[in-house]
């Protein structure tokens, strides 16, 4: 689906500059048989958290009332939280702290239009973290559409995960510093761009995407999300 002129202005440029650092990511995994979940609020989110929302396929395949937005990342999702998936009549959530990167390294996510199925998205990382040595670490960008409280029969705001890109970050594979063509020096980053697809039913101009970086335990150091900015008059 090509977007609109009136999206494309609307939406010229979106990622984290300037957004706050959220302090934990929430996750709420529903059932896709689980249409009474998606239609209750919960427990709510501290207002500085990070918000996930995640369809996890259901014993009713096809025919679960969820099901058009189930996806099986879902489950690679519960599995590196080490947590099942949420029963036919309920749904899982969990709360990860994010700790600090520490010193100047800051963890960016953008995106650009839709644009025949597809937007480009990125997340990097820079300057690569003393902390990151302790490699692999694991980098999480998650494309998902926002659907504001009162729409579509859910109470609260969501971020449905749409599609998810997961990268093995390792320190040796940073970037290396580097003279630029202003004569200053470049920082080494780790950093990966890709297209990824919009799921059939998405409405793009609620796209957005969410990202951040764990270690092999499972730490997250580091979280950010996308804001989309209209271009000044």
């Amino acid at each position: 689906m090509l977007a609109s002129p009136f999206a494309a202005a609307a939406q010229s440029f979106c990622a984290s500059d300037g957004q706050p650092a959220p302090s934990a990511i929430v996750e709420r995994f529903i059932s896709a048989d689980c249409e009474s979940c998606w239609a209750t609020a919960g427990a709510k989110p501290a207002a500085n958290a990070m918000v996930l929302d995640w369809i996890v396929p259901g014993s009713r395949g096809d025919d679960a009332p969820l099901s058009a937005a189930a996806t099986r990342d879902s489950l690679a999702r519960l599995a590196a939280l080490h947590q099942p998936p949420p029963g036919t009549a309920a749904n899982t959530l969990t709360n990860t702290p994010v700790r600090r990167i520490g010193g100047a390294s800051r963890l960016r996510v953008a995106h650009g239009l839709p644009l025949a199925g597809y937007v480009g998205a990125s997340i990097e990382l820079k300057p690569v973290p003393a902390r990151a040595e302790a490699a692999p670490w694991t980098a999480w960008l998650v494309l998902v559409e926002t659907i504001a409280a009162g729409s579509e029969g859910t109470p609260v705001t969501r971020n449905l995960v749409r599609n998810v890109l997961v990268q093995d970050w390792n320190p040796a594979q940073a970037a290396p510093a580097a003279e630029t063509p202003a004569g200053t020096r470049s920082v080494p980053r780790l950093f990966e761009s890709r297209p990824m697809g919009v799921a059939e039913g998405a409405r793009p101009e609620r796209l957005r995407v969410l990202g951040w970086v764990q270690d092999a335990q499972g730490r997250v150091f580091g979280a950010a999300q996308s804001k989309c900015i209209a271009p000044k008059e």
